[in-house]
């Protein structure tokens, strides 16, 4: 099986990519297991994924790669010995550090071919970001296997190439894409990406 892991701060697009991806896998007849993990007492991603038809795991209360790590990874032996997936898609609080749930995946031995971390970034919050928690973005999208710009459709093409070109700067070795969930660009790059 393969883990998918979303990284980034909240609004970033990580439970639109979610339902995006899974319904690509449902398409493909891959089985699909969804963990999501929020913060607050009130599931709101957890009840999208929901209302639009999928079963999801929620985690609530806490952040899986510290406070609830052993419930993780729990979860996670329950999800391979219960449902036996093809792919499990994690979403994690925009306050984990996405390497960290990697480990975490690791330690649990589910026997998963692999796991790879997405790394997702709001192009309209950016600036914002590496502005006021410059060294916490770096932390989070350490171990990203790619960065996907997202709501490209929201910038201008200036916007675009300054944020492209910092992500890859700082970040040499990861692929950097562009993309729009909502109106679906650059979406089939990513579909490629997903085995």
């Amino acid at each position: 099986m393969f883990v998918y892991i979303m990284g980034g701060f909240l609004g970033s697009g990580k439970t639109s990519l979610m339902l995006d991806l899974t319904s690509m896998y449902i398409d493909r007849g891959k089985k699909v297991a969804l963990l999501v993990n929020e913060s607050g007492d009130i599931g709101v991603d957890g009840a999208t994924m929901k209302r639009e038809g999928y079963d999801a795991i929620e985690m609530p209360n806490g952040c899986i790669c510290c406070t609830l790590a052993s419930s993780l990874q729990n979860g996670l032996l329950n999800i391979a010995r219960d449902i036996n997936p093809d792919v499990i898609l994690i979403e994690p609080t925009g306050l984990a550090l996405p390497h960290r749930v990697k480990d975490l995946v690791r330690v649990a031995m589910i026997d998963e071919e692999d796991t790879i971390i997405i790394g997702l970034v709001d192009i309209q919050r950016f600036n914002d970001l590496i502005t006021k928690k410059l060294d916490f973005f770096k932390r989070q999208m350490h171990g990203c296997n790619f960065i996907l710009i997202n709501k490209a459709d929201l910038a201008t093409p200036e916007e675009l190439a300054e944020v492209t070109n910092w992500l890859k700067f700082e970040y040499p070795d990861k692929p950097v894409y562009p993309i729009s969930i909502k109106d679906g660009k650059n979406m089939d790059k990513v579909r490629e990406l997903m085995k």
